[in-house]
């Protein structure tokens, strides 16, 4: 019986489960994003996201913990020196999973889960203004509101013309 076994044991065994998330945390890192199932990005959003807390203060004792689940100095250099100062004033959440819809083969479901601060395309993107099929009192004092500076301007063209 599984009774309060709250975590997905993604049906491998500890040490399968272990390896594989320290793998997959160490190709987030290096590459900023990695696709996966939905299944397992949640898993690693677990995993890694104390990693990434820990990283913030940059002390011996942290880089060991660290490494003590990553087993690779590169990725350890990579997240003490590019990823952790970039996210020292973020509280948390550090990560984000975008579903992508179901595979081809098995019809899984697939996402892709990055680091928050390194997507630099919804960094950049202006956040497009809400619409909605209801126009209200709102919409129609700001259509009056714009046509009136306008019958003014060709006004005060036609009076610089004569």
């Amino acid at each position: 019986m599984r009774h309060n076994k709250k975590f997905n044991h993604l049906g491998r065994t500890a040490s399968h489960r272990g390896a594989m998330l320290a793998n997959m945390a160490i190709s987030l890192i290096m590459h900023k994003r990695i696709t996966t199932t939905v299944a397992k990005a949640k898993a690693l959003k677990k995993y890694v996201e104390p990693l990434i807390t820990r990283s913030k203060e940059d002390t011996t004792n942290n880089r060991r913990v660290v490494f003590s689940h990553l087993q690779n100095k590169f990725a350890i250099k990579e997240l003490f020196g590019v990823v952790a100062p970039k996210v020292g004033d973020r509280p948390g959440g550090y990560t984000r999973i975008i579903k992508l819809g179901t595979r081809q083969g098995d019809a899984a479901e697939v996402a892709f889960i990055e680091l928050v601060d390194f997507d630099e395309a919804m960094a950049k993107a202006p956040k497009a203004a809400k619409k909605t099929r209801r126009a209200g009192k709102k919409a129609a004092a700001a259509t009056e509101v714009a046509e009136v500076p306008a019958a003014e301007a060709t006004e005060t063209a036609e009076a610089a013309a004569e």
